[in-house]
């Protein structure tokens, strides 16, 4: 056990987890950042062309300046600036180090992971909803050429692609493998284009399915992947297609039961949200924060960067007046 005792473990190293790492070091607190994998993973697996909603400066946190080329940064241009946040910490960052429970002892806490165990007298919890994708639940969904997570759209050059879903990511893989030569058909659930996509991008998807150079199947159903061809059903009934990859941008979700095993509450409903004081983002688990897109359970659309870090401010002065 590292006998070092924290002030606060932040479980998490996105954007919100990098600002309450600056919010407690600006006010003299000790903590150690832990994330599973790399430094902001959720945006290091985002599509390499990728560009955002909001403009740089809603996405800035700790005071330091975001300059991008475009109002709307890119996902490289955010990698860096995040890099850039990281190299100004003086807390340790471990990453590729996964927390695996978080115990109360004494008057704190035992933070697990499989390199070690950390003492500390706060934590918080912030590790979006990236992680764990929807899964269909079908025949090959685990073979090799599936894909939850699309970066490059070299890889599909002149091959058959099947793209799963109608929203953000769905639309970029769509276009963007099209447009390298792949003979792209979409698999919709609903139906139309998701109401959310980007709206200078869902025009150009429309456009492009009307005029038939991406096929699209509405109200439609991926049945059974298989090394060579995909089963859809469809209105008209069932059709078996050629097939090389299979893009199944079906969304993702947060890692609710890991919330559970620390003993935190969730609401009874389908949307599962996490108890926590909305001033405070302190959990039933005292002592225990959320902060970010965590607190929305399910409801993954509600927080994003640009209204969830001002989580890092409520928290660190809540920990600083218990103390």
């Amino acid at each position: 056990m590292d006998q070092s005792q924290y002030d606060i473990i932040i479980v998490g190293a996105g954007p919100i987890g990098l600002a309450c790492a600056l919010e407690a070091e600006q006010n003299g607190l000790h903590c150690l950042l832990l994330e599973k994998g790399a430094l902001v993973n959720s945006l290091y697996h985002y599509p390499v062309n990728m560009t955002f909603f909001s403009t740089s400066e809603r996405l800035e946190i700790g005071g330091i300046p975001f300059v991008s080329n475009q109002p709307k940064p890119s996902r490289n241009e955010a990698l860096e600036y995040y890099r850039r946040v990281a190299g100004l910490l003086k807390s340790p960052l471990h990453l590729y180090e996964a927390v695996s429970s978080i115990q109360p002892i004494n008057k704190g806490f035992a933070v697990a992971t499989p390199q070690q165990t950390y003492q500390c007298r706060k934590v918080i919890i912030a590790t979006g909803f990236y992680g764990i994708p929807f899964m269909l639940g079908i025949q090959g969904e685990d073979l090799p050429k599936v894909t939850h997570y699309y970066q490059d759209p070299h890889a599909y050059a002149f091959r058959d692609v099947v793209v799963v879903g109608a929203n953000n990511s769905a639309v970029d893989a769509a276009l963007e493998t099209w447009r390298k030569g792949a003979r792209v058909t979409m698999v919709i659930r609903g139906e139309t284009i998701g109401e959310r996509v980007k709206y200078w991008v869902r025009p150009d998807i429309i456009n492009r399915i009307e005029e038939g150079s991406i096929k699209a199947y509405y109200q439609s159903n991926l049945l059974a992947i298989r090394s060579g061809e995909v089963d859809i059903q469809t209105p008209d009934g069932k059709l078996t297609l050629p097939n090389d990859h299979v893009l199944l941008m079906t969304g993702y979700q947060p890692d609710l039961t890991f919330l559970e095993k620390c003993g935190i509450q969730l609401s009874p409903d389908a949307i599962r949200q996490p108890v926590y004081n909305p001033n405070t983002y302190q959990t039933n688990v005292a002592g225990v924060y959320l902060a970010g897109v965590i607190c929305g359970g399910m409801n993954t659309h509600r927080l994003f960067i640009e209204n969830s870090r001002e989580h890092a401010r409520a928290i660190i002065q809540d920990i600083l007046q218990q103390t």
